[in-house]
């Protein structure tokens, strides 16, 4: 699928370095001078987020192409994401140029934070393929996207954008400024009146957000946060107890502060205080490492984003072991980060039996017991495990891991992993047994006939003897008695 990008600047920039890291082609279409080396760094910060946020390979990234022109940009392009600055009548003019050269079959989607697509289809030649689709920055990393304007165009954007990792929110009715910051608004709206007021400074405001409300939002969203402070009672009790709050004066959200040369002033002299030790690129960058820190919590509870996490490693693994091809298997490689050290400034111990895990769960999606499989109810569960650390590794590490099938049955199979670092040695090696079991009923089951060929085909390239180590525990150790 060819991509489209008419505009490379916050929002434009993410979008583009999406596209290309799951794998599609983009063509750029952005006037401005600096726009390449704008794009350039922010492509370099979201390969690097991707690089730490997902435990699967990679798939091998898009490519970047810059156009002459809007026309040369858009030609045979299925897909045109649209992000020039918010004025409606620039707006018109690029749509007018896009549609004069795009194929009416083509999707143009709008960043659009404020209009909506009844304003941006005025005069279009095919009004129905023209949305919204409205992300949030880092776009790279957070997968909401609130897509407007329905219809078969509205499916088939989100089809793609959930293909790249996207969390498509599709929104029935048209309103102003949509949904999200329709509610950042609100927020917003008070913020100014508590600095005007003198009451609190964007530190303490930013703090109150950060430590308190919004890390349950992060993971709750606003309904089910207040579900639960309902008690066992749930929603209808806290509404009970906290609705006649509504009347009451706490906010001024009907009244809004003049944005005058003195609160501007002090908003930026606040802000210039709390955050201007660190370049724009550092707070992204510590922005994007707390953001993926939160996101590999969530994806251990398998909870909101960090479901989308796991959704996209699926595919990447899935992507990958197609590809692969010699034996022993390749299919799991892992970067050895500062948060994988022990006090030794070695790996720690608990990481091996991740990257064995991580190298585990790729065989078998490798193999067919994917995630389409493990909805039917079957899966695969690891019993037995032996660890050999031969070596030390050391931050920056990157490892990777082949895999053999020393031995199956019907209902086990039983894996050996060797973990080599980036000179080609041997720094640890695993030995896995793992049954097949029903899930539901919680007990081994026969594998069905295409998973034992798929086993069948695999172990059939293994020509090799089996490891001299392999099926042997640790050797007994005998203590010397001490001398009387």
């Amino acid at each position: 699928m060819k991509i489209a990008a008419i505009g490379g600047g916050v929002i434009g920039g993410g979008w583009i370095a999406r596209f290309i890291l799951a794998g599609h082609d983009v063509a750029v279409f952005d006037p401005h001078p600096e726009a390449r080396r704008i794009v350039s760094e922010v492509m370099a910060n979201a390969g690097d987020a991707w690089q730490r946020l997902y435990q699967a390979p990679l798939p091998s990234p898009g490519t970047i192409s810059w156009a002459a022109s809007i026309a040369e940009a858009v030609s045979g392009a299925d897909y045109i994401q649209e992000s020039v600055p918010e004025r409606l009548d620039l707006k018109h003019r690029i749509i007018v140029e896009i549609e004069a050269a795009a194929s009416p079959q083509a999707i143009l989607a709008s960043s659009t934070s404020g209009f909506k697509p009844s304003e941006l289809r005025e005069g279009a030649t095919h009004p129905e393929r023209i949305l919204v689709a409205h992300p949030f920055n880092p776009v790279y990393l957070l997968p909401v996207v609130e897509v407007v304007g329905g219809g078969d165009a509205a499916q088939r954007a989100s089809a793609l954008l959930e293909s790249v990792g996207m969390k498509p929110v599709q929104i029935a009715r048209e309103i102003d400024a949509h949904i999200g910051d329709r509610l950042l608004e609100a927020v917003w709206r008070e913020a100014l009146w508590l600095i005007k007021d003198g009451i609190a400074t964007t530190q303490e405001i930013d703090d109150i957000i950060r430590y308190g409300f919004g890390l349950r939002w992060a993971q709750m969203g606003l309904f089910e946060t207040y579900r639960i402070a309902g008690g066992e009672a749930g929603m209808r009790h806290f509404l009970s107890q906290f609705g006649p709050a509504l009347k009451w004066p706490w906010t001024k959200l009907m009244d809004v502060p003049d944005l005058d040369d003195e609160l501007v002033d002090r908003i930026a002299a606040q802000s210039d205080l709390q955050s201007g030790a660190h370049s724009v690129r550092e707070l992204e960058r510590i922005r994007d490492t707390n953001l993926i820190g939160i996101f590999h919590a969530l994806k251990a509870n398998d909870w909101g984003v960090g479901k989308t996490v796991s959704t996209m490693e699926n595919r990447f693994y899935a992507r990958e072991g197609k590809k692969v091809t010699g034996y022993p298997l390749r299919l799991h490689e892992a970067h050895v980060t500062g948060g994988w050290l022990d006090y030794n400034g070695h790996m720690t111990e608990f990481r091996y039996l991740q990257v064995l895990g991580d190298a585990t769960d790729a065989f078998l999606i490798h193999m067919g017991l994917d995630a389409e499989y493990r909805a039917g109810g079957h899966s695969a569960y690891t019993v037995e495990t032996h660890i050999r650390h031969l070596a030390e590794v050391r931050g920056g590490t990157r490892l990777i891991v082949e895999t053999r099938l020393l031995g199956y049955d019907e209902k086990r199979l039983r894996l050996h992993h060797a973990i080599l670092d980036d000179r080609g040695e041997t720094v640890a090696t695993g030995e896995h047994m793992l049954l097949h079991v029903d899930t539901g009923a919680n007990r081994t089951v026969a594998m069905p006939a295409a998973l034992m060929r798929a086993l069948e085909a695999i172990i059939a390239q293994d020509r090799a003897p089996h490891p001299d180590h392999a099926g042997i525990g640790i050797r007994a150790v005998r203590l010397k008695e001490a001398s009387a």
